[in-house]
């Protein structure tokens, strides 16, 4: 329509939650489908964070609040950074949003200029070139592929960066596909970013807590401290405490990009949801043994999918550091044919026959910028994943 404006052009509609839609769709006409596009945890809210938002709308803590955040929160968030990462962000270097999204959104916002390149590797979630695009800045897709383990190396990121590039955005462990870098990998990465001061650090660190194993995170700034005043620091509480619908994102960086952030933010949102942020204070600093608990049960459910998908014909899955996603090739079934003929061309067939097929719903790897792949989601119980993972075996076996 004429009066829309012309920067929706260059805006595509969000592939996770279209898949999800179609296999609510599918469930509301009768379908047996399953489904594992969400990036959303099964688990409920922490009992104690639910008693904390309780506690505070009894106290009347129902009005507006601050742009950046409630001061415990604030408060809160800088112990955190400091506790879990060794990272010193004073209360006024942070800012709370609706979620991690708007917290980069108002980054990108306050900082892109028509012609600014922000370099993201891929695999990347779908949504970080949508918002590169709607602030007026040039995405730079790097490829990180299956044989480094979905990780970017440090020769990549040389090449790719230009005397246009603004942000390197940095999201360990990945969505979509799990990698996470290990302490030498990411410190190879920032050594290539101190040779080229001009260049800024986005760090999406939203699946910090789930790592598995004996893998330990680290987050840029921590991992050369130099870069501090340059890094972003993104994180939240949907994921590792299952808070998704209460829409809490925070960030940590230099004063005068917080400024500029919460600037942006009081005259688009103001404030997040006064209830859900003394609910994420009580996340922050309360007890932890939820995400322990939790975690254990991800690194069950993922040695489950990963071991029964690479017993499918055609299909390699790489076993994942952290997060809760498996991001396996279907390269092994590219021109095979389906009973009913048709042709699988594109890893998108493959996502669309598994679906029509076996009720299977999965994120096809080309909406992340990197196939023949498909994105499954473990957030869900080991009977349906095991279920899953048999109807992918099946409808990998029928191609001829």
């Amino acid at each position: 329509m004429a009066f829309l404006a012309a920067a929706l052009d260059r805006v595509k509609p969000s592939a996770t939650i279209a898949v999800s839609q179609k296999a609510r769709e599918l469930k509301a006409k009768g379908r047996d489908v399953i489904g594992l596009g969400a990036g959303e945890p099964d688990f409920d809210t922490p009992d104690n964070v639910k008693e904390a938002a309780i506690d505070a709308i009894r106290r009347g803590e129902t009005k507006y609040t601050p742009v950046a955040g409630i001061p415990q929160l604030r408060e809160a968030i800088s112990q955190k950074f400091k506790r879990e990462n060794g990272l010193n962000y004073k209360p006024e270097q942070t800012i709370v949003g609706t979620g991690g999204k708007q917290v980069l959104f108002n980054a990108f916002m306050a900082t892109l200029n028509p012609g600014d390149e922000v370099i993201i590797p891929a695999p990347y979630w779908v949504s970080y070139p949508e918002m590169v695009a709607i602030c007026g800045g040039t995405s730079v897709f790097v490829e990180a592929g299956i044989s480094t383990g979905f990780k970017l190396t440090a020769e990549a990121l040389q090449n790719a960066i230009t005397e246009k590039t603004k942000w390197f955005l940095f999201n360990s462990p990945s969505n979509p596909s799990g990698a996470a870098y290990t302490h030498d990998e990411l410190k190879a990465l920032t050594d290539v970013l101190m040779r080229h001061p001009q260049v800024w650090v986005m760090t999406d660190d939203m699946y910090e807590h789930l790592v598995y194993g004996d893998f330990t995170f680290a987050t840029p700034a921590q991992v050369e401290p130099a870069l501090y005043d340059r890094t972003l620091t993104i994180n939240g509480v949907s994921k590792a405490y299952a808070m998704t619908g209460w829409r809490i994102g925070y960030a940590g960086g230099p004063l005068e990009l917080i400024k500029a952030m919460d600037m942006i933010q009081g005259q688009q949102t103001s404030g997040a949801c006064s209830i859900a942020q003394w609910a994420a204070v009580e996340a922050l600093n309360g007890p932890q043994d939820f995400v322990q608990k939790n975690k254990a049960i991800f690194q069950g459910r993922r040695d489950l999918v990963v071991g029964m998908l690479n017993q499918a014909g055609g299909i390699e899955c790489p076993s994942p550091e952290g997060a809760f996603y498996v991001y396996p090739s279907c390269k092994g079934l590219i021109g095979k044919k389906t009973p009913g003929g048709k042709v699988i061309e594109t890893d998108q067939d493959f996502v669309t026959e598994l679906l029509e097929a076996e009720g299977v719903a999965v994120v096809h790897g080309s909406a992340f910028g990197l196939g023949p792949n498909f994105r499954i989601s473990y957030a869900t119980s080991e009977a349906l994943l095991e279920e899953a993972c048999s109807r992918i075996q099946r409808f990998c076996g029928s191609l001829d």
